[in-house]
């Protein structure tokens, strides 16, 4: 058996409106051009402070307050579950694998949107951020949250759709998994031990990494 952490955004919900929608009025408040919703495909994945770094904008805790403002009124349940997700979950739980949420958005956001839609009932124990920023980076939150579930990096898989899960796995000496539906590129999935194109492979794809017959 092996212990599952999933990625959220782009591995088991699809964020796109809700978040696009946020990021733009976070730049609008700031005082820079809202973007084409495609521009921002991107930004689902890593912490937000980083992307509207990277986007250039003078100040982005002040950028990352207005969208958490908008985020919380109005786009935290503005995303959807990619369909065959929680039977996936539900099989891999039956099959014996412990699974646990670990996400790039802040553990208060996060634990709402796994509750909301029915998914926290297949989690042992869900990881994410600080509000603070405190453990943004996935790598750094992945080796923190390691010793407090007691999973043995040999015998664990990380599953996520953008290259910072699969390096986050990487620099844990975890297995990683491309989950191909989301948001990344092929050059980040290739980065991967293993690609995954479709949710209903999923199941199927973890009983075979560690297959204990």
């Amino acid at each position: 058996m092996a212990d599952v952490f999933l990625d959220l955004d782009g591995t088991l919900t699809d964020p796109f409106s809700g978040l696009t929608a946020s990021i733009n009025y976070a730049l609008e408040k700031v005082g820079r051009q809202a973007l084409p919703p495609a521009q921002l495909r991107s930004a689902i994945g890593p912490a937000l402070v980083d992307t509207f770094a990277a986007m250039g904008v003078d100040d982005p805790e002040e950028a990352l307050g207005h969208y958490r403002a908008f985020y919380q009124r109005e786009g935290l349940f503005d995303c959807t579950v990619y369909a065959g997700i929680p039977e996936a979950l539900a099989e891999m739980k039956a099959d014996g694998h412990r699974l646990f949420l670990m996400t790039a958005k802040p553990h208060a956001y996060a634990t709402k949107v796994t509750e909301h839609f029915g998914l926290s009932q297949y989690l042992t124990a869900e990881f994410g951020p600080e509000l603070d920023g405190t453990r943004n980076d996935k790598a750094e939150l992945l080796a923190w949250a390691l010793p407090q579930t007691g999973s043995d990096p040999a015998r664990s898989i990380m599953v996520g759709d953008r290259m910072h899960d699969i390096r986050a796995g990487q620099k844990n000496g975890i297995v990683t998994v491309a989950a191909m539906w989301g948001y990344g590129t092929d050059d980040e999935w290739d980065q991967a031990e293993f690609r995954c194109e479709q949710v209903k492979y999923l199941p199927g794809l973890i009983d075979l990494i560690y297959d204990d017959d």
